[in-house]
């Protein structure tokens, strides 16, 4: 019975948080919906503030970023050319990025000498300060880079409304992929094409 309810409750809060993250005030029924189902790529011809949309499109190249990692290193998305990237967005009260993480690690443990990277961005300006941050990290073991974004222009600039977000880069940092949602290792592994 509490798992159900459990359960209940953290797919509400899912659709409560999706609702508020797509809700326009004066929406009309003409405007196109760009929601998707969980795990499925995005696609919209409107820019927003501080987002330039058209430069997300899958074939687009990357766009550029410096942050300083949870371990005080400083991460330029640019500095993993030659590499693909997996580059998620997330928050430590996020409960689909906790389920995610984990699958997250693994992968990161298997195919780290494949090329493939991980920068797991957290959205340090939403979230509840860095001792969570250390706290979750060290929960789950988590050995990829975790860039911060403490002023949320990362986040905003990759649209990272709804997490978590992740975007499958090609070596020579084009957009892939977007992915609205948690993946699992199997998905990662489809996306970045490793064995």
């Amino acid at each position: 019975m509490n798992k159900n309810l459990l359960s209940f409750a953290i797919l509400a809060l899912a659709v409560v948080i999706l609702v508020v993250n797509i809700w326009k005030p004066g929406s009309t029924e003409s405007q196109k919906d760009t929601t998707a189902p969980s795990g499925e790529s995005v696609e919209t011809t409107e820019d927003i503030p501080g987002a330039k949309l058209s430069s997300l499109r899958e074939g687009a190249e990357a766009p550029d970023f410096e942050l300083t990692t949870l371990d005080g290193q400083p991460a330029k998305l640019s500095d993993y050319r030659g590499q693909k990237v997996i580059l998620n967005f997330w928050a430590t009260w996020c409960p689909p990025c906790r389920a995610e993480m984990p699958h997250m690690q693994n992968f990161y443990e298997e195919h780290k000498d494949d090329g493939v990277e991980i920068l797991a961005v957290n959205l340090t300006s939403m979230d509840k300060g860095r001792d969570a941050i250390e706290e979750f990290v060290n929960e789950f073991g988590l050995t990829f880079p975790i860039p911060l974004d403490e002023e949320g222009d990362a986040g905003t600039t990759y649209q990272a409304f709804t997490i978590p977000t992740s975007y499958i880069l090609d070596e020579n940092g084009v957009i892939i992929k977007k992915i609205v949602g948690p993946m699992d290792e199997n998905m990662m592994k489809d996306l970045t094409g490793v064995k």
